[in-house]
């Protein structure tokens, strides 16, 4: 079902409700005027709580109906996302190889080669993995085991991170800023050091994949409170309407547009680093100007406190929320 026979559908059940409320409300006012001449008390207020409870479950099953197309709409575009993010690097490897095997190259062409393979093949690892993780992110009842996590050093994190973006997406130094807010404060927090890394990662990729007109990101590390941790991962990309901010955690959301539609993605990475930071008792959030503004992304971790308590898990509901 492509967008508009889904948007038709749409209209259809929403339509139909309002039809349907409609239709309710005109019997519902008949009964009312033909019990009210009669003085029929009892059956006037058994009328109006039947009313009650069918304009009710009219209105919930055509939000549900609405709501459900949309899921489908979401699932749809990821699984074709996912498909182009799977057959690429594949298809690349696979020329690489046949490359390889059919030509005779000098040793720097072959290096090469290796270098173009290796790094397709950690796009193939990279995208696998994301899925995976959203995977134990949306499912309910998943025991976390909260005695691996250890004290992580969120400054060198975050350093370390920047270094790998700028190495991975072949950016000038200058084009990632860090700015540390917190000199001479030990930022740690109590977690999962590699689940950590993802979620920042897949911060700064989406700062590095939604400024196509160059890339220029800062990241500024803070401690507002004495346990709080805040980092917020700013970019001068394409921002976001008004109408969107709120979805964009949504699992399989992406920001539709013109302008966007050629950008590569599964609609994931946001949504994995909102739990991660809710499984660690944080929180992350986005704000944004407007589209060709930019967006900032916020990282809010609890601090190891000076006394060296731990801070408190997120409880099952908080971190599935």
């Amino acid at each position: 079902m492509n967008i508009t026979r889904r948007r038709g559908t749409i209209a259809f059940f929403i339509t139909l409700g309002i039809c349907l409320v409609g239709l309710a409300v005109a019997l519902n006012v008949g009964w009312i005027i033909l019990n009210v001449t009669e003085r029929r008390v009892a059956l006037l207020v058994i009328g109006i709580l039947f009313f009650a409870v069918i304009i009710a479950g009219l209105v919930l099953n055509t939000i549900f109906l609405v709501r459900e197309i949309r899921r489908n709409e979401r699932q749809d575009s990821f699984l074709n996302a996912v498909t182009h993010e799977l057959k690429t690097p594949i298809a690349s490897i696979r020329l690489y190889l046949d490359t390889l095997q059919r030509r005779p190259l000098d040793e720097a062409q072959r290096q090469e080669f290796y270098s173009r393979i290796r790094e397709d093949n950690d796009r193939l690892l990279a995208t696998v993995e994301q899925i995976l993780r959203a995977g134990e992110a949306g499912a309910k009842g998943v025991k976390r085991n909260l005695k691996a996590r250890l004290p992580v050093d969120l400054r060198t994190l975050t350093q370390s991170c920047l270094e790998e973006t700028v190495r991975r997406h072949h950016l000038s130094p200058d084009a990632v800023q860090f700015e540390d807010r917190a000199v001479g404060k030990t930022i740690q927090v109590m977690g999962d050091a590699d689940a950590l890394r993802t979620a920042i990662l897949n911060i700064l990729d989406n700062s590095v994949k939604y400024s196509p007109n160059g890339v220029h990101i800062t990241a500024e590390l803070s401690a507002p409170r004495f346990n709080t941790a805040t980092l917020r991962v700013t970019d001068q990309g394409v921002g976001i309407a008004a109408a969107h901010i709120g979805r964009v955690f949504h699992r399989f959301y992406r920001v539709g547009g013109v302008s966007l539609s050629k950008v590569k993605g599964t609609g994931l990475g946001l949504f994995i680093v909102r739990s991660i930071a809710r499984q660690h008792g944080g929180d992350a959030t986005a704000q944004s100007h407007g589209e060709g503004r930019g967006v900032t992304i916020t990282l809010q971790l609890p601090l190891i406190t000076t006394a060296g308590l731990k801070p408190a898990p997120a409880t099952e509901e908080e971190a599935t929320a």
